[in-house]
């Protein structure tokens, strides 16, 4: 599959695109909800399948649990304007970078971009922890069981490494 597929009304160009969404200040669940609305309604986007929510404990952080989902969208973006226009999103909900790891209103991390591998100083796809975080497959697999993930294969069999995180599906 290359990176752009042919839509079927018009010819354009798009790619599937997955999207990690998390929040753990304020009100998370309904900043994840608002960010899947966000994604709806940002041009160029459509919104075709969100995971159930989760609730997960901090990795590598401190704070409050996080409320967690993945999305799936068709684009007409680029990787890198996708990644701006889900900056902005995050800058919407009042998205602060004191450190690394640091608790957020709002995060939203591209995951995949059709079958691109991407790599450069502000964009790495597939992203680079997406086999190591419950939060992450959990809900990606739930969407799509039999994904793969470009140059490191299906993501079923990441799945057993992270049984040891907690992971609390809540809708």
């Amino acid at each position: 599959m290359s990176i752009h597929n042919m839509a079927e009304q018009g010819g354009l160009p798009f790619a599937i695109a997955y999207i990690g969404i998390g929040a753990n200040l304020g009100d998370a669940r309904a900043q994840v909800e608002d960010a899947l609305r966000r994604l709806q309604a940002l041009s160029g986007c459509t919104l075709m399948a969100a995971s159930s929510l989760y609730r997960t404990a901090p990795i590598d952080a401190g704070g409050d649990d996080y409320i967690n989902a993945v999305a799936r969208i068709s684009t007409t973006l680029g990787a890198a304007e996708l990644l701006s226009a889900l900056h902005g999103i995050e800058q919407a909900h009042g998205r602060e970078r004191p450190y690394r790891n640091a608790p957020r209103t709002l995060d939203l991390d591209l995951l995949l971009y059709a079958d691109a591998r991407i790599d450069t100083p502000t964009l790495t796809v597939p992203h680079p922890r997406i086999t190591e975080r419950a939060f992450v497959l959990v809900p990606l697999l739930e969407l799509a069981p039999a994904i793969h993930i470009p140059g490191l294969g299906a993501a079923q069999d990441y799945a057993a490494a992270v049984t040891d995180q907690r992971i609390d599906q809540i809708t």
